[in-house]
């Protein structure tokens, strides 16, 4: 696709999403909506909010995979009311099958759901990068942060957002803020826009815009910074062995431009920082690396999500209700994944009645959770069918006549930023 195809296709696409564009700000009447809905709330409904899972999650048996809802997986929501729902590529089929597993969710759900995949580009990409599905490709995020033009990473998070609307997602756990400072670091590479923190930062702020302009709830990630580790959070301890100070100077410039772009979410990373902080903990569960310091110093006033805590950096040193109480004790909102949710789950709700957490605490980040999903326009208190439509994206602009996802393939095929 030639440059002036691209920028053709970005203007279409940037008419066609108007509409969709998240708010900037919220109105009275929305704030209003997400305390009634708080004041409403059982403590087993608030603590569900704070919880993100895969499907399967609710499949107390942990099969492996699940493509379907099945009349168990219901029953356990009502008594698990889990916030939000991430989708893997195991979960996904086709097109239809994905579709209708999300809507089947948002149906189950007493209070709409967020509905999160991790759909960065390149090789990160659980849609684009299936089998059953024929959307744009990134080659990665370098490819896109070496064009030296945020205007392509702007476009990237607009495209991306588009079509994960268009199956009635509402969040990615996009874009990636880390800087790939360290040519050891095996996770990271070329997920990252760059090696420079600078140019890093400028591609996040955009990308960010263009999630926004999506219509999409976005992610930065993995705070404070896993690209200058030398080892992988998934599969045991991993560590940063900078001041902070010598982060601030690098790893926050690109959680800085996303903050100020107004990202939704920042998601932790379970890396240790013993010349950062003097807590000894991974930075999921670190009050001094959560609340003083991306709360504090940052300002972030979003939603704070964990990295999976099944994974090994954390499972192998915290049980599952452990982890849980110390993530929300430190600050953190979100509990993604964990690897055992019932014991997790019945972990926090005793925390709450034997005091080591306040209700006061758990209401700070069910509010925030809940004004999120109020900005991705989930309807907190209309009847059920109101409550879980998905946000609808436009059929078509001036002549073009086709779904959204077939509109961009269309639009972007054979583009030469795609693999």
């Amino acid at each position: 696709m030639t440059e002036l195809w691209k920028r053709a296709a970005a203007l279409v696409v940037s008419a066609a999403l108007a509409s969709a564009m998240l708010p900037s700000a919220f109105s009275e009447e929305a704030t209003d909506a997400v305390e009634a809905k708080l004041t409403a709330m059982t403590l087993r409904e608030k603590v569900g909010q704070l919880f993100w899972v895969r499907p399967e999650a609710l499949d107390f048996s942990l099969n492996p995979e699940k493509k379907t809802l099945t009349q168990t997986m219901r029953r356990n929501l009502e008594q698990y009311p889990v916030g939000g729902i991430v989708v893997f590529k195991k979960n996904i089929q086709d097109e239809n099958q994905l579709s209708s597993l999300i809507a089947d969710f948002q149906s189950a759900s007493k209070i709409p759901m967020i509905v999160a995949v991790d759909e960065e580009g390149g090789s990160v990409a659980r849609l684009a990068n299936h089998e059953a599905f024929s959307l744009p490709k990134y080659k990665s995020a370098r490819d896109i942060g070496e064009t030296g033009d945020p205007e392509q990473a702007r476009q990237m998070g607009q495209t991306i957002g588009g079509y994960l609307r268009a199956y009635g997602f509402n969040l990615d756990f996009a874009p990636v803020a880390d800087v790939d400072s360290n040519p050891a670091n095996p996770v990271i590479g070329r997920r990252a826009f760059s090696t420079d923190a600078q140019q890093t930062a400028q591609m996040v702020a955009a990308a960010v815009e263009g999630f926004h302009e999506a219509g999409m709830l976005c992610t930065v990630k993995h705070f404070p910074g896993h690209g200058d580790t030398g080892q992988d959070s998934h599969y045991g301890t991993a560590t940063s062995y900078k001041s902070w100070e010598e982060m601030k100077a690098m790893e926050m410039l690109p959680f800085e431009a996303g903050i100020a772009a107004g990202v939704d979410v920042v998601m932790t990373a379970h890396i240790t920082t013993p010349n950062a902080t003097t807590d000894g903990l991974p930075a999921s569960l670190s009050y001094t690396m959560i609340t003083e310091r991306l709360r504090g110093e940052l300002g972030f006033q979003g939603v704070i999500v964990t990295d999976a805590l099944e994974m090994n950096a954390i499972k192998n040193h915290f049980t599952p209700e452990e982890s849980a109480v110390a993530a929300l004790g430190a600050g953190v909102d979100v509990l993604l994944m964990p690897s055992n949710l019932r014991a997790a789950f019945d972990g926090v709700v005793q925390a709450v009645e034997d005091g080591t957490l306040s209700e006061e605490r758990l209401n700070e980040s069910v509010r925030r959770v809940l004004t999120i999903k109020q900005k991705a326009g989930l309807n907190l208190s209309g009847s059920s069918e109101e409550k879980q439509s998905v946000p609808s994206v436009p059929e078509e602009t001036s002549d073009i006549k086709c779904s959204f996802a077939n509109w961009l393939k269309k639009l972007w095929y054979g583009a030469d930023t795609a693999a």
